[in-house]
């Protein structure tokens, strides 16, 4: 089982595909998990939790 399949491979077994909505998928994924994690430092710094 493959984990990422090519645009021309012909294969069923693949989790991931390299195409523009899984690279655009992951990129959102990315900053949001960015955003996410900047934003609950901030609140502990300015709530002073830490």
């Amino acid at each position: 089982m493959s984990l990422i399949k090519d645009e021309d491979e012909k294969r069923r077994d693949y989790i991931l595909q390299k195409d523009k909505t899984t690279k655009r998928t992951g990129g959102f994924v990315a900053v949001m998990l960015i955003l996410l994690t900047s934003a609950v430092i901030i609140s502990g710094l300015v709530f002073k939790w830490f």
